[in-house]
């Protein structure tokens, strides 16, 4: 989905734009068997390669959300970046208010990542132990599985990384309660609440994620 926005986003941009642009006769070659040569320049090629650039770096801030790393934050700090030193004007600029939208987006899913993760631990009852030991596993999880990845084309290591993820939170969850003097009933019980909790919460922070992408291919394309 994210490669098709791209390749549109480059095709609207290229459309819009001239492949080279002669400069002033002054700057003209010497001609070379009767040949005029031409010096070109590539400026007007500038906006799509920002554009681009923008969308490839936002997109890698993205997967970092599947290793639990504030992968949204760092796609809004490089569109703060690009608002403050990209194009000021034409096609390629992104304004102020994208910004704040983007913000609001990677806030939203902070949210609802914390959220889920309080209400699935209150409900089991785990403890500081537990929650530290399920953020560990989580990590530990989401980083194999992003590496070892499920058989299915393009999307494989991403369910992998939510699944891994979830079942490290478990683990993680189930040792700190059961090192916390707790029978395995009541560990299970705490594991099963910390993997639907993380599981919510990653797929929450993804689907902001997302939305901050398409949020600038929009405001690229349009």
């Amino acid at each position: 989905m994210i490669s098709k926005i791209a390749l549109s986003l480059a095709f609207h941009l290229t459309a819009r734009l001239p492949t080279f642009a002669r400069l002033p006769a002054s700057t003209r070659l010497p001609a070379s068997d009767g040949v005029l040569l031409f010096s070109w320049s590539l400026e007007p090629l500038l906006p799509f390669v920002w554009g681009i650039s923008l969308i490839i770096a936002c997109l890698a801030a993205w997967g970092l959300n599947l290793i639990a790393l504030p992968g949204n934050w760092v796609a809004t700090g490089l569109l703060a970046i690009y608002v403050w030193l990209g194009p000021d004007s034409g096609r390629a600029s992104i304004g102020f208010f994208v910004l704040i939208a983007a913000f609001l987006m990677a806030a939203v899913g902070e949210v609802i990542e914390l959220l889920a993760a309080a209400m699935g631990a209150k409900r089991a009852g785990a403890s500081r132990r537990s929650t530290f030991f399920a953020l560990l596993g989580s990590f530990v999880g989401a980083i194999i599985g992003a590496f070892v990845g499920i058989p299915i084309p393009a999307i494989g290591s991403i369910i992998a990384a939510i699944v891994f993820s979830g079942a490290g939170a478990t683990v993680g969850a189930m040792y700190g309660e059961w090192s916390d003097g707790r029978p395995w009933k009541e560990s299970w019980a705490v594991g099963h609440a910390a993997f639907w909790g993380r599981t919510f919460g990653m797929l929450g922070k993804l689907s902001a994620g997302m939305a901050i992408l398409f949020l600038i291919c929009i405001a690229l394309l349009f």
